[in-house]
């Protein structure tokens, strides 16, 4: 073998091997997505874990103030987490997941803790993303909407969401307006949606 082809050689090992590390990481599907420490989150007190992979996603708005940019997508994050955990009492922001027209996904509960979104029958068995603001009369604009499809691609590539799980509107598992009339038209076109 010659010195060129072994060098080949060993540049083919060395690829194979950081793909192989790539797997066990983040997968480069995954758009980053904002931590509780960078939005200014408060400690939750929460510990109950959902039983991943979860067959579920419900779909909601928080039907309160938009946000279009980092600094109030995160003023945003903290006052629904501040009338969940301070005005209801929960152990934390209801949501697993918040989504500002920012195009960021702001970490709510994250992926294994269970969340406070849709009452006691689908908290367990479902991950809770709400897209911040209301959307009765408009969509949300189209970066909130990729950044949603592209945590869900993510949550089946980090083993939390199954491969066949299904989306839901709020308001098909419980009475309410959520996510909004233009949102939840929009939802019924993913893929994975079932009412």
């Amino acid at each position: 073998m010659s010195r060129h082809q072994a060098l080949l050689a060993w540049a083919l090992l060395v690829l194979l091997a950081l793909g192989a590390a790539q797997k066990t990481e983040a997968p480069s599907c995954c758009s980053p997505i904002v931590p509780r420490n960078e939005w200014g989150a408060a400690a939750s007190e929460c510990a109950q874990r959902l039983n991943l992979p979860v067959r579920y996603v419900v779909v909601s708005h928080t039907a309160g103030s938009t946000c279009n940019a980092p600094d109030s997508c995160q003023q945003q994050a903290q006052n629904v987490q501040h009338y969940h955990a301070r005005t209801l009492g929960w152990c934390d922001v209801g949501y697993n997941f918040l989504i500002g027209e920012d195009g960021l996904v702001y970490e709510g509960r994250g992926w294994n803790i269970k969340g406070d979104h849709t009452g006691p029958t689908w908290n367990p068995i479902s991950i809770g993303i709400t897209f911040m603001g209301n959307y009765m009369e408009r969509l949300p604009r189209a970066r909130a909407l990729r950044a949603a499809q592209s945590l869900l691609a993510c949550g089946v590539a980090q083993g939390a969401l199954s491969p066949k799980y299904e989306v839901k509107g709020h308001r098909d598992v419980q009475q309410t307006l959520s996510p909004g009339d233009q949102l939840y038209e929009a939802i019924r076109n993913w893929p994975h949606y079932r009412e």
